[in-house]
């Protein structure tokens, strides 16, 4: 029998009677609540990794005026890095015990915190001490987001992901834009205090609370209820969430993660290898550009890159992350034997090998995080993405403790 448009289906019940589903949400109603999650976890990825990056450019800056030696650059960066290790190393160990608000509200508090210290530091010590809280920030808000995404349709990874990527380039731009108007690196790091309030707005007002997910094909259909999270723990209380997973699940899962957190870890490890150990040594005396507008400029060029690749998964989708991975140590092999032969002609050359780093970089970790999603069971995608959260920040952790040491080798030998 035909059905004419816009009539409804009639099923048989398990009685034989004919019942009616209720009706879907209005199509409107859909994009609606998508845009709203989608914005705010573009929102979340902005402010969380924003802070970080302004709060650790003005700690630089208020070292650099009072004249500290030169190993304290050393220094802020174990106090930048080692915290948010410890972080995401235990993690997924406990952090799944306390629930999600209480964690965005001290990572909002802690942002707020580094930025109140460093701006009225007087001394080094209170310096690393914001560096630190920015880190604390940093690190624990990577983990509960994107263990957050674990509840929401997979595309917001997407957008988490692509905010993230944007806070490098904002948030560079922002504290150089505002201390080059003429404020002073005090009132340009209390003026950024909307950050933090604007991460938590984001999470409370803006996104809305979810609900179980069809976890099927790549149009998904969204299934996000339209409540506010500020009266939801989200997860604590859903059947799925990741304390109810027991250690042998945890190992099994951990094992099976370990096919995307290695190639993770190798790209961030020859990428700031480079960063941190090779682009001061890439100096061209054959251009306009000093010394430090030439390190600027692969600061800008690698962020643009991160930007762009963190924000391509609609138009380029990677299942085979190792090969991001050889291509990135392919990288680091040619700008090493570039720093101790000179061969490249033109600084040119090596804006584009820069972009390029940052792109494959951004392309690891977004398809990284969007494969976790797609291949892990519903039940252990929460678990998943908080393991796997240790990889970037344990391929820094390796990088750093080898490039700091060669850098200073090749720097004598120049």
């Amino acid at each position: 029998m035909g059905c004419c448009a816009g009539s409804r289906w009639r099923l048989l019940g398990s009685e034989g009677e004919e019942t009616v589903p209720e009706p879907r949400p209005p199509l409107s109603d859909h994009q609606g609540v998508h845009w709203k999650n989608a914005v705010g976890f573009w929102l979340l990825g902005l402010c969380n990794n924003f802070s970080y990056v302004v709060m650790l450019s003005a700690a630089h800056d208020i070292l650099s005026h009072e004249r500290s030696p030169g190993n304290q650059s050393h220094a802020v960066l174990l106090a930048d890095i080692l915290p948010t290790l410890v972080i995401k190393l235990l993690a997924p160990l406990g952090l799944h015990l306390l629930p999600y608000s209480p964690r965005v509200l001290l990572s909002g508090v802690c942002a707020a915190g580094s930025f109140i210290l460093v701006a009225f530091s007087h001394s080094v010590g209170t310096s690393l001490c914001g560096v630190v809280l920015a880190s604390i920030s940093s690190g624990l808000g990577e983990v509960t987001f994107l263990s957050l995404t674990a509840f929401y349709p997979r595309a917001v990874i997407s957008w988490w992901s692509s905010g993230t990527g944007g806070a490098g380039l904002l948030g560079a731009l922002s504290y150089l834009g505002l201390t080059q108007a003429g404020l002073s690196p005090q009132h340009t790091l209390l003026s950024m205090l909307g950050i933090p309030a604007l991460l938590l707005a984001s999470y409370f007002l803006l996104l809305t609370s979810p609900e179980p997910q069809d976890p099927g094909g790549a149009e998904e259909a969204e299934t996000a209820a339209r409540q506010p999270l500020i009266n939801t723990e989200v997860p604590g209380s859903k059947p799925g969430s990741s304390s109810s997973l027991s250690l042998q699940e945890r190992w099994t899962v951990f094992k099976g993660l370990l096919w995307y957190i290695i190639p993770l870890v190798v790209v961030y490890f020859a990428e700031y290898f480079i960063n941190q150990g090779l682009f001061e040594l890439l100096f061209f005396r054959n251009t306009s550009l000093s010394h430090a507008q030439q390190y600027r400029w692969y600061q800008m060029l690698y962020q643009a890159g991160v930007f762009a690749s963190r924000s391509s998964l609609r138009c380029c989708r990677i299942r085979f992350t190792w090969a991001l991975a050889l291509l990135q140590c392919l990288n680091l092999a040619f700008l090493l034997a570039d720093v101790w032969f000179s061969f490249l002609p033109s600084i040119y050359l090596i804006f584009l090998i820069i972009l390029y780093e940052g792109l494959l970089g951004g392309a690891a970790y977004v398809n990284t995080f969007h494969n976790i999603a797609l291949e892990t069971r519903d039940e252990h995608r929460e678990f998943a993405m908080a393991v796997a959260c240790i990889s970037d920040t344990l391929g820094i952790s390796l990088s750093g403790l080898l490039a700091l040491p060669l850098h200073d080798f090749l720097c004598h030998l120049s």
